[in-house]
Order: structure tokens, then C-alpha cells, then sequence
């Protein structure tokens, strides 16, 4: 602390400067931090705007480069996870969605819990912390028995070539299989990732026929639409070349010290599907940083749009859905979030960091931050301050608002919590 007692963070934050950005001209004196200030709970909460972080996919690793439905970019965790922890610390997502906090946890050799009520979230991220050799990756996939005679139980037709699902279908048996009698290996959990990544999309790197993006899944009968309208019949995906390739543009700028951290990680990695208001399986006062991103008032289906995935991986998504769906309106959501902070204090050391990412909702009349603030105060948490990431924006106004996009998260909003 200075004389002021202001805090390092905040002495960093209000110092920043990014030389890649593309607002400089937005912000005063050549990109330096502008602050403003918030008065929530009769305190003035600091506002740091800055482009504090680049989204640029390409300076991510290429081991994120997994669709998954409203997940925040790799270089948010990795700003956040560079400035509050060291090699070694706990790093947590109570909301991990596709494991980006955890993965990028690992890649920069923190420990790692996650947790996430949906159990695709632990297939699609645990895997990726024990990065195999492509050539016994490529052995597995030929030792997988194929029956050209299997179908689906349900009309996937208008997904899938016969010979294609028929793939599917045996890699599905061959999976359920390894899981049930207990030998199910890394490779094995591996190629689940995957596959499970690679079951729908817009290109012929995916196993069925053109479709919407590859983070959902849309219905049989919209697809039926789309399949007329395009003219087009599913054509033969080769399901483990695909997979191959896939694996191989995953792991393809992994460093061996990164690979190295990834199976450190791994060694006492916890990953829950759980209910982030419940998670007694954390210990007390174990976590150093907290990066998540919660689920927006129901604004995404979680299960709905996932429901090929859970298919694929023998989940009812009669059970699933009742435990993803959010709140419907602010108030109860606001409530859910007191008692998650409830359960992060707990879980936080003393010293520890929270950052909550929250997004613009109701085209940006709705500032969540504004609700978060009030509820983690009353959990424990001292408000660091708020923090804006600026992006592509035509002035530094439209970033209270919304001006690029109709509906949900535009903006990256930072409340910053620590426990002291």
C-alpha cells in the first residue's frame, strides 16, 4: 500500500498501458487507464477502462479451440491469472463452461479446480490436461471396432451419412463400454473431447452435413429446414480422420513446458459437477483466484442446445435441464449469486482474489455489476473496483451501453473481490 491507501492492483490498473490496442485514440494520455467511479451500498466502487487484454484467438493456445456457447476468450483468465497468482496457487471456476480458466490455469502451472452443473463441461475440459502423442491417439482410434450395421435409437438422418452414424453410434458403444467396466484411460477421455466437439458444424471438419454453428446443436426438425433449403444430403465424414485432425490443431502450438504444466495440473486437478452454492469438496481458505463468468437470467439453454452432445455421451437431459436453467428474472438471480459468494468466500484465502466477469443483458439496460457488487459486500468480499475491458467501440460512451450487437455479452465487466 501507498500513503494514499491505495492498493498495488489499483496503482497498476489506473497505470496500464497496451501497446497493441486499437482505441488508443478513446482513452486519455496515449491508452492510459480512464477511471471512473460507481457508487453502489454508499461507496464509490473505481471503474478501469482500458483494453486491458487482446482478443485476438490466434495469441491464445490453440488447445482452447473448443465451441462451447457463451464462453469469454483465454486472455481474460490469463490476465487476471498472471497479475494475482504464482506457479503453484489454486486457481477456480465455480462456472467453467469448456474448462477455459482451468485450461489456461494449467498452461500457466497453477492448480486447478472446476465445476460446473452440466457434466459436459468435465468432458470437454479434463481431458486436455493430459495432451497425448498423436501416434497412440491414431493406434486407439484403429483398435476401435466398427459395426457398419448400427443406427441411432433416434432419426439422425438428417445429421449424419448411414455410414457415418454408424461410426458414431460404435464409437458411442466403444466409449459407454470403456466407462462402464472401470477402463476408460486418458486416450480414451480424450477422444470423447473430441468427438464431442466435432458432432455438428458448418464445414467438413465435422461429422454431419453443413449446420449452425458447431456451439449448439439445432433441432431434427430445423435441420430438415436447412437441409431444403440448401439443397444438400449428408455427405461421409470419416469420423477418425476428423478426430485425428482435430486433436492435432489442438495440441499444435503446445509447448513441451506448457505440456509439462497440463500433466502437473492433472496430477491433483479437481473437477466437480456440483452446484456452485455447494461445493464441499473445496477445502476452506484454499483458493488464491477465482476467474468465472456465471450463467446470464436464462439467457442460454444450456441443455437445450447441447442435446446431441449429452446424447452422444448418455446424458438425460430430462435430469440436466432442471439443474442448468437460470433464473428468470433478476431478483432470484441476484439471490443465486449471493449464495455462491457465500460459498466463495468461503473457499478463498485470505488474500485471495475473485474476478466475476458479468455482461450487458436486456440490451444494456441492466448493468450486472451493479447486483453483483451489493451481494458479494455482504458475503465478506472488499470491491477492488470494476473493470471494463474496451474493445471496438466508436467512443468511450457506447461502452455503458450497447451498439455492436442486439442482445447479450459485448463488453468484458470485471468485478474485482478480494477477501482481506
Amino acid at each position: 500500500m501507498n500513503t494514499t491507501g491505495e492498493s498495488k492492483v489499483a496503482r497498476y490498473l489506473k497505470s496500464f498501458t497496451f501497446s497493441e490496442t486499437n482505441n488508443l485514440s478513446l482513452l486519455p494520455d496515449a491508452g492510459k487507464t480512464l477511471v471512473e467511479s460507481l457508487y453502489l451500498e454508499g461507496r464509490r466502487i473505481a471503474v478501469y477502462i482500458n483494453e486491458f487484454w487482446t482478443a485476438r484467438q490466434r495469441q491464445a493456445s490453440s488447445l482452447h479451440e473448443l465451441s462451447y456457447r457463451a464462453c469469454f476468450k483465454p486472455q481474460l483468465p490469463r490476465f487476471f491469472i498472471e497479475l494475482l497468482t504464482k506457479e503453484g496457487d489454486r486457481v477456480y471456476d465455480p462456472f467453467s463452461g469448456r474448462g477455459t480458466t482451468a485450461i489456461e490455469a494449467g498452461l500457466l502451472g497453477r492448480k486447478v479446480i472446476a465445476n460446473d452443473i452440466n457434466p459436459l463441461s468435465r468432458i470437454l475440459s479434463s481431458p486436455r490436461l493430459t495432451v497425448p502423442s498423436l501416434d497412440a491417439l491414431r493406434k486407439r482410434l484403429r483398435e476401435i471396432p466398427i459395426d457398419e450395421e448400427l443406427a441411432a435409437e433416434i432419426d439422425l438422418s438428417m445429421f449424419f451419412h448411414r455410414q457415418t452414424e454408424a461410426e458414431i453410434v460404435s464409437l458411442k458403444k466403444y466409449l459407454a463400454t470403456r466407462s462402464a467396466n472401470g477402463s476408460e484411460d486418458n486416450l480414451d477421455r480424450w477422444i470423447r473431447m473430441v468427438a464431442t466437439n466435432r458432432l455438428t458444424g458448418h464445414s467438413p471438419g465435422f461429422f454431419s452435413v453443413y449446420t449452425l454453428p458447431p456451439n449448439q446443436a439445432v433441432t431434427p426438425e430445423r435441420q430438415l429446414k436447412i437441409n431444403a433449403q440448401r439443397k444438400q444430403k449428408p455427405p461421409y465424414r470419416d469420423t477418425r480422420s476428423i478426430i485425428l485432425k482435430k486433436a492435432g490443431s489442438l495440441m499444435k502450438n503446445l509447448t513441451p513446458q506448457q505440456i509439462s504444466n497440463l500433466e502437473k495440473a492433472a496430477g491433483d486437478a479437481l473437477f466437480l459437477t456440483r452446484d456452485a452454492r455447494y461445493t464441499p469438496e473445496i477445502e476452506d481458505g484454499s483458493v488464491q483466484l477465482t476467474v468465472t463468468s456465471p450463467p446470464f437470467l436464462n439467457v442460454v439453454q444450456y441443455s437445450k442446445d447441447n442435446w446431441l452432445r449429452c446424447w452422444f455421451n448418455s446424458i438425460d437431459t430430462r435430469k440436466v435441464e432442471p439443474l442448468i436453467t437460470m433464473s428468470k428474472t433478476l431478483e432470484e438471480w441476484t439471490a443465486v449469486m449471493a449464495d455462491v459468494f457465500w460459498e466463495l468466500y468461503r473457499v478463498t484465502k485470505n488474500g485471495g482474489w475473485v474476478a466475476f466477469e458479468v455482461g450487458e443483458i436486456k440490451n444494456g439496460t441492466v448493468r450486472l455489476e451493479e447486483h453483483v457488487v451489493p451481494v458479494a459486500l455482504k458475503a465478506g468480499f472488499h470491491c477492488e473496483g470494476i473493470i471494463i475491458n474496451l474493445q471496438k467501440f466508436t467512443k468511450t460512451s457506447n461502452i455503458w451501453g450497447i451498439n455492436n450487437n442486439n442482445s447479450g455479452t459485448n463488453t468484458n465487466r470485471i468485478v474485482l473481490l478480494q477477501k482481506k
